[in-house]
């Protein structure tokens, strides 16, 4: 019904389009449905074979997706279990689709050697899987695409990239990719220098597909799929990276990062999963904010950005929390219960409503690693923590003889304190269960670190934030109790004109904003579905919508 890493119900069992049963006579076996995504089989002797197809057009990191060009699926998409027997030992075999002319086959997934009709590196046939959570936990995609492979600490790496893209620098790629891998690798295992997806398979593969304008991952135990915007990548015979290249490296960090940190190291909660309905934890903060803190510092230790880029990196993430009033109403422990429910089904008062596990996780990782850091003279940090989460439930999770245990609810505080000798109780409650801001103006001060708000300008507030479509401006939010709000917009509404004059376009509405004052009393005209209302609105003072982060002169 769901497939981790992504946690919405998905009722994947839709796209099964027709399903047959029979007996290894050849007789036809009655298949019942007995929930949205279960069937009972009639009982039968010998082998029973199911026979099904599935709808796969899905373009995005979590279902299936097949055409002329390529094939791309998850397990958990396409793959049916056998209920009571997910334990047991999996075959995959692949078969070459009908006019694939040079396809090759990239996945993690181990083939199945020593059988008759094993698959060769890249190639169709068998391939092995222990059990049925390992078989939907590596992604296949089939084609021609574009690949380039590299080593970190012995591990050998394939990066692969689907969809029409010119002059792809792929050393430029892979020699960047090479550094971030290695330094994670260094964090967790600084003496062993062994990568953790050595305990399943051979080799890690990230499954790139390059769109108009894509973006997002899900992580697996020893490969990653990946959407990324085609502009954002680099191009052969340039030196300057292309704008968003950073953020295609930020994304393929955090991706690597969770082969320690969810995949290994997780909730109780997902020890081990039960894909048939919602796991609930109130640990994604630690799972997904953790990493996404980890993702972005990875690319400064590694050397991929400088300091500046990294402390605008930074920025943007305490922007992004504070720019959202849904801070003060939910707590980041909340936000990670109800995800499945509201950060994953959000609507136009979301913003309002809601606080990001990923956003402010980040921060709360980074109030920590500076707390931890003043306390001890820099002598521990949040490395410690990760790398004890490490020892206690990662390294041998996968290789255990009575299965992987989880980080149970409530022990982040013992942790963080037998790692670093600190206690952060009081900051967790106020910060993780309490809807407090985080004191990072303080902290970052104690470490030679200035965090200034900047306003938008001189250009006055309407309280709302809006998508421009075709030169029209759709309000998508409307801010608690700002300008729009006291006025009466809501979301949905159409921004026509104001004060007798058009807005055309994002152009538009902001040039006409440039012509008033804070407290200016304007009027609007909006249309709310096809009715046309007239609104008396007051102008607010610019918001600080942008925070930035300056070093110290001397700071090192």
């Amino acid at each position: 019904a769901w497939i981790p890493g992504s946690y919405l119900i998905r009722d994947f069992s839709r796209h099964i389009q027709t399903i047959r049963g029979s007996a290894e006579s050849g007789d036809d076996i009655t298949i019942a449905k007995i929930d949205d995504h279960s069937w009972r089989c009639a009982p039968c002797h010998g082998p029973l074979r199911v026979e099904y197809t599935v709808y796969a057009w899905d373009l995005s990191v979590r279902g299936a997706h097949f055409d002329a060009s390529h094939a791309f699926f998850n397990g958990a998409a396409v793959f049916l279990g056998v209920d009571g027997g997910e334990h047991l030992p999996c075959l995959l075999e692949l078969h070459p689709p009908h006019r694939a002319r040079g396809w090759k086959v990239y996945t993690s997934l181990p083939e199945a050697q020593g059988r008759e009709g094993a698959a060769r590196r890249h190639g169709f046939g068998l391939y092995a899987a222990p059990d049925y959570d390992a078989l939907i936990d590596h992604p296949v995609e089939m084609g021609t695409p574009q690949v380039v492979r590299f080593n970190a600490h012995g591990a050998q790496h394939e990066m692969v990239f689907t969809g029409t893209v010119t002059r792809l620098d792929l050393a430029r790629i892979a020699a960047d990719a090479q550094r971030i891998c290695a330094a994670q690798i260094a964090l967790f295992e600084p003496k062993t220098r062994r990568a953790p997806f050595l305990d399943s398979t051979d080799r890690y593969v990230f499954l790139a597909t390059v769109t108009a304008d894509g973006y997002g991952g899900l992580e697996h135990r020893a490969s990653a799929a990946l959407i990324t915007a085609r502009h954002g990548l680099p191009v052969r015979g340039r030196t300057e990276p292309p704008d968003g290249y950073t953020a295609f490296l930020g994304l393929l960090s955090h991706e690597y990062f969770h082969t320690w940190n969810v995949k290994r190291i997780k909730p109780a909660a997902f020890a081990p999963y039960d894909l048939s309905r919602p796991a609930h934890t109130r640990l994604l903060w630690v799972f997904e904010g953790f990493t996404s803190y980890y993702g972005d510092l990875m690319l400064k230790r590694s050397g991929v950005i400088d300091d500046a880029a990294y402390l605008r990196l930074l920025g943007k993430t305490i922007s992004a929390v504070r720019r959202n009033s849904g801070r003060h109403k939910q707590t980041v422990a909340e936000s990670s219960f109800d995800a499945w429910t509201r950060y994953y089904k959000q609507d136009g008062n979301s913003p309002n409503a809601l606080v990001s596990y990923y956003t402010k996780g980040a921060l709360i990782a980074l109030g920590l690693d500076l707390i931890i850091r003043q306390a001890t003279q820099g002598r521990r940090s949040l490395d410690d923590v990760m790398r004890l989460l490490w020892r206690r439930f990662g390294r041998r999770f996968f290789t255990g003889t009575r299965g992987g245990r989880g980080v149970p609810e409530g022990a982040m505080p013992e942790i963080i304190q037998a790692a670093t000798g600190v206690d952060v109780r009081d900051f967790l409650d106020h910060h993780v269960d309490g809807c407090n801001d985080l004191p990072l103006d303080t902290l970052l001060a104690s470490q030679g670190f200035r965090l200034v708000g900047k306003p938008n300008g001189v250009r006055p507030s309407l309280g709302i934030r809006t998508r421009g479509i075709s030169n029209e401006i759709h309000i998508v939010t409307v801010d608690d109790n700002g300008a729009g709000h006291t006025a009466g917009l809501a979301a949905g509404d159409v921004l026509l004109a104001i004060d007798g004059l058009r807005v055309t376009g994002q152009p538009g509405l902001e040039r006409l904003l440039d012509r008033h004052l804070a407290g200016d009393r304007v009027t609007l005209h909006v249309f709310r579905g096809d009715a046309l209302l007239a609104l008396e609105l007051t102008l607010a003072a610019p918001e600080p919508i942008e925070y930035t982060l300056t070093a110290s002169p001397g700071r090192n």
